[in-house]
């Protein structure tokens, strides 16, 4: 069942009336609607943009002045979606791709016989297979930026968490979630920590021990959250929000309590080629550089080559590609949306304006409490610019500066930008990567925000607790 199929599940309030969680292209439509209203009220504003040293274009501090404004109408705001869904080309090709390919590989039933092992394995302790799962993309997060490498690895995991008793959000969290925490709380993570780093004119991976530290921890934190939630789905499947859902695929899973007698070699050869895929796209991200046509390419040529030992006919494969590429649709349409949103808002010239005002409102305060103010200031810059890499070149040439004036090191302002900028990636619909993965898992986003609003609460006082010890034992 993919995004577009889900259906908005009423859920009861305690004075007995329901309360219809909206369709996932409702409320991102609502978010466009939003922003448009905006584009009359925030003035226009640029900064100069130069290319430093490392060859990143960055923002010129001091440098911002007003534009002409440029309000978004009817007609700009209905074309957002379709340049959203031409500017995502590149994710959205990935999920068809990945989608039809690892179809083909779940026909082979490949898939199906590995998991009936994993589950005699850890029979009576299946909730070790979270921990184990969770800290492995953590570190791939903390140490190589891992975020879209998480995708293809969705589709595997839903029907192992099913099995094992679990719901898809499970099977979300313990591969996306966990490449995002250790996304935010990087120790080595090149492409946050890395590049803020250089741009703040600052030791490459210097603060590394506290960084470690807080990596651990956030990763302990999350697991705990995810455990507990697991638990209490296992005892009760019909308090997750995807139950429903989550159902319709359990059905193709009815016989996985059965013998694996017919778990033949080719099944075997398969479940290796997949691994060797999966070590292959690692190894190219590292050495290589792969990024998402290549790491799309190695999964295509994986699902042929599945398909051919599984002595799947040209047909069977076709019809399979086709039938799973098909479920990404609902997934590509709300990352077009959800990418209209940032659209406008840059159509508008407002992002520019707004980054103006909140470091105007941080250079009225100073020492502890701009700290803390600068937290939630990243998160809401990360809801129009989700990339790393570029929330770094916007933002940091101009809050490590205005950190020294308020008392704030540059070594801090690096942390502060790195844990605003991760965390709520798993929140907010302007993040690809969390829309395509919810697309492969059939998760609606506003199941998934209700679910995931508590981590996120939890993650904040945590990260005003790490700001906190930094800035009294004077790290930098």
């Amino acid at each position: 069942m993919n995004l577009t199929q889900s259906k908005r599940v009423t859920t009861k309030k305690k004075n007995g009336e329901g309360f219809k969680v909206p369709h996932t292209l409702v409320i991102i439509s609502a978010i466009i609607l939003l922003v448009a209203v905006a584009t009359y009220l925030v003035p226009g504003g640029a900064y100069e943009k130069i290319v430093n040293e490392a060859g990143k274009t960055v923002v010129l501090d001091g440098s911002f002045k007003y534009v002409d404004s440029k309000p978004q109408g009817v007609f700009d705001v209905l074309q957002a979606p379709i340049q959203g869904i031409i500017e995502g080309a590149e994710i959205i090709a990935f999920l068809f791709i990945v989608g039809g390919a690892f179809n083909i590989i779940t026909k082979t039933k490949a898939i199906d016989f590995g998991i009936i092992r994993i589950v005699n394995a850890f029979k009576g302790k299946e909730i070790l297979i979270i921990p184990i799962i969770f800290f492995m993309f953590s570190i791939g997060g903390g140490v190589f930026g891992m975020t879209e490498e998480a995708i293809p690895f969705i589709a595997m995991m839903v029907p192992l968490t099913l099995v094992l008793g679990y719901d898809s959000i499970v099977a979300v969290a313990i591969t996306y979630l966990a490449c995002n925490t250790g996304f935010a709380s990087a120790m080595l993570n090149p492409f946050n920590v890395g590049i803020a780093q250089s741009i703040a004119e600052i030791p490459m991976y210097s603060g590394i021990e506290y960084r470690t530290i807080i990596w651990l921890i956030s990763t302990i934190v999350v697991i705990a959250f995810v455990m507990v939630y697991a638990s209490k789905i296992k005892k009760n499947p019909k308090l997750s929000p995807v139950y429903e859902s989550d159902q319709i695929k359990r059905q193709n899973l009815a016989d996985f309590d059965s013998k694996d007698d017919n778990f033949l070699l080719s099944h075997k050869i398969i479940l290796l080629l997949l691994a060797a895929c999966m070590g292959i796209i690692i190894w190219g991200v590292l050495a290589k550089g792969f990024w998402i046509p290549q790491i799309a390419a190695v999964f295509l040529a994986t699902g042929f080559l599945a398909g051919i030992i599984g002595k799947l006919s040209t047909d069977e494969m076709a019809d399979a590609f086709i039938l799973g590429a098909k479920d990404m649709i609902g997934a590509a349409i709300m990352l077009g949306f959800a990418r209209g949103i940032v659209i406008l808002a840059e159509n508008a010239s407002i992002i520019d304006t707004i980054l103006f005002s909140l470091s105007q409102i941080l250079g009225s305060i100073s020492g502890m409490l701009a700290s803390y103010l600068m937290l939630p200031i990243q998160m809401f810059i990360n809801f129009f610019i989700s990339s790393g890499s570029g929330q770094a070149a916007l933002t940091m040439p101009i809050l490590a500066p205005l950190g020294d004036l308020i008392g704030i090191s540059r070594q801090l302002t690096v942390l502060i930008f790195q844990l605003g900028d991760g965390f709520s990636n798993a929140m907010f619909p302007t993040s690809g990567i969390l829309i395509a993965c919810l697309g492969l898992a059939g998760i609606p986003y506003g199941k998934w925000l209700k679910w995931i609003l508590p981590l996120q609460g939890i993650l904040f006082v945590l990260g005003i607790a790490f700001i906190t010890i930094a800035q009294v034992i004077g790290w930098s």
